[in-house]
C-alpha cells in the first residue's frame, strides 16, 4: 500500500552538487509505501512533481538537488523539458556515491 504523506509548493533552488543553478517554483507530492503492519517502508518513498524556472532543457536526466522553501533538500532528476521531476532511488547498497 502507498499513502500520500505530503504535498508542498513554493519557491526553491536547483543545485548541482553545491552549486546553485537557479531559482524555481516547485510542486511536489510525497508518497510513502507501507509494510503489512502499517509501518513506513523507507525503501518505498517517492516524490512526484514539477519545477518551473531556469532553462530546464539542459538539465534533463542530471542528478540534481531541489532545495525547498523550508531549507529541506531532495535529490531529484528532471524527466523532461516541461519540468516533470522524480526522486533518485534510495541507495540500498551502503555506498556513499550519492
Amino acid at each position: 500500500m502507498v499513502k500520500l504523506v505530503e504535498e508542498a509548493s513554493g519557491d526553491g533552488e536547483l543545485l548541482l552538487k553545491s552549486r546553485v543553478l537557479g531559482s524555481v517554483r516547485y510542486r511536489i507530492k510525497v508518497f510513502q509505501g507501507l509494510l503489512g503492519n502499517g509501518m513506513p517502508n523507507p525503501a518505498e518513498r517517492t516524490v512526484e512533481g514539477s519545477v518551473d524556472g531556469t532553462d530546464l532543457a539542459g538539465l534533463v536526466g542530471i542528478n540534481l538537488t531541489l532545495q525547498l522553501q523550508d531549507s529541506r533538500k531532495i535529490g531529484i532528476t528532471i524527466s523532461d523539458e516541461s519540468g516533470t521531476i522524480h526522486t533518485r532511488p534510495a541507495c540500498t547498497t551502503g555506498c556513499s556515491c550519492c
